[in-house]
């Protein structure tokens, strides 16, 4: 991705916003309603920016990123772009995903850089009833059914982000008044007319008869969505509390799944699902399921299995589901966090680490398959292999980042410290590995 044009920021900014500007009527009307309403005094002060995504798709896409650089200079904003490199590679709906998929991780960078925590879409009404109707092409359950919501956190590393869509409730006809009102300009995406798009399909085609059926028919699809939203609200309650004996730190009890699968299957499907969409995961297909259900009606206690799913790798071992985090040293780094004077915690000598960091000695390295370690008292030193072998590292997390200072191995992911370099008192930190999120 490559960035950007910038103003220079307010240090006396309390709070920062941000519209996604993609140059359409829609976003178009979000950033001029949220600029009168600073100018008008109608809601509290804070900085604005204007983000837009250059997707590269579009032979007219750079005309798009200039039309959206000069509206935020004439409301006075800041703003800035990333450019996304997506390759024509693949079906059109393989771009459409990786589109999406790299739009929302640009954008969430682009508020992590600039420090804003929350993110205006110009999603409306229309838009709703559209993924209402597609979801139901794809015979989605109740999840998919939900459609969009008006708010949801957006995964970050260092920022909380807060992403709303506050046109929601607000159809496109609506949209389209203000705009002419206002005599806002916008432009036109020919994709939007190519029906060989599902959503434009819809939009263009199925959504005119259901109005000419129903006027309503928007307004009533997205209430839908509204209703489905707030069900499965209730059933996510309801697998927390199904899920209580089935769900570990990072993993899921098997047994106890299929234990609760045989006394009721739509309970422990909704356990999974619930399992899946807290590890950022999409919900599958029932195909999908029931072939899950029939891999784990045969799997052996002490066999592998794995799953691609939904761009990531979910495995058995050991009667537990893991969606494992590779832990990269290229992709993370060593942090070292104080421990407090009073604590009876050991940690390793701050004046040590201070002393080291200042000479460079601090370095991270791969196993090389000879790596040694004590960690505990009166105990010997042991392999990498033995250590992870006793605390049941599944395999595909022994590749783990090791901690070296100097020549002497301090640290290694998911196994711990060692012990000899370790103090009870003074100043001290303890080694911790921070994975950077993908």
């Amino acid at each position: 991705m490559a960035s950007s044009r910038k103003l220079r920021q307010s240090p006396k900014a309390t709070k920062r916003i941000a519209v996604a500007l993609s140059g359409g009527l829609d976003s178009v009307v979000l950033l001029d309603t949220v600029c009168r309403s600073q100018t008008q005094g109608k809601a509290p002060a804070v900085e604005i920016f204007a983000f837009h995504i250059h997707h590269g798709l579009q032979k007219l896409a750079d005309d798009w990123l200039l039309f959206c650089e000069k509206l935020a200079k004439k409301y006075r904003i800041h703003f800035d772009f990333r450019l996304l490199h997506l390759g024509v590679q693949g079906s059109i709906g393989n771009i459409e995903g990786r589109a999406r998929k790299g739009r929302y991780e640009a954008l969430a960078d682009l508020c992590e850089e600039h420090g804003v925590t929350d993110l205006l879409l110009a999603h409306h009404q229309n838009d709703q009833a559209e993924t209402v109707l597609l979801q139901l092409l794809r015979g989605s359950g109740i999840a998919g059914l939900s459609g969009m919501p008006d708010m949801r956190d957006l995964k970050s590393q260092n920022t909380h982000i807060t992403l709303w869509r506050p046109l929601l409730n607000q159809s496109r006809a609506e949209l389209e008044s203000y705009a002419k009102a206002h005599r806002l300009k916008w432009i036109e995406d020919p994709s939007n007319q190519d029906d060989v798009f599902k959503r434009n399909a819809i939009r263009k085609q199925i959504i005119p008869k259901l109005e000419k059926l129903q006027s309503e028919a928007v307004a009533n699809l997205a209430r839908s969505a509204g209703l489905m939203g707030e069900s499965q609200i209730l059933l996510d309650r309801l697998a927390q509390i199904d899920g209580k004996p089935i769900y570990q730190k990072e993993s899921l009890d098997v047994r106890q799944l299929k234990s609760l699968a045989k006394r009721d299957l739509p309970a422990a499907n909704n356990v999974l699902r619930y399992w899946l969409k807290s590890n950022g995961l999409g919900m599958p297909s029932q195909e999908r399921l029931n072939a899950w259900w029939q891999d784990l009606s045969t799997v052996k206690s002490d066999a592998q299995l794995e799953w691609l799913h939904d761009g990531k790798t979910i495995r058995f071992w050991r009667n537990q589901l893991q969606v494992p985090t590779a832990q990269d040293i290229d992709a993370g780094g060593w942090i070292f966090k104080p421990v407090a004077s009073r604590s009876k915690n050991p940690g390793v000598s701050a004046a040590w680490i201070t002393e080291a960091q200042k000479k460079g000695l601090i370095h991270a390295k791969k196993r090389s398959g000879a790596e040694k370690m004590q960690i505990k008292p009166n105990a010997p030193r042991r392999t990498l292999k033995n250590l992870f072998q006793e605390g049941d590292v599944p395999p595909w997390q022994r590749h783990a980042p090791l901690l070296y200072i100097g020549e002497d191995l301090i640290a290694v992911a998911g196994v711990g410290v060692s012990y000899p370099h370790l103090i009870y008192s003074g100043a001290r930190v303890w080694p911790e590995w921070l994975q950077t999120l993908s």
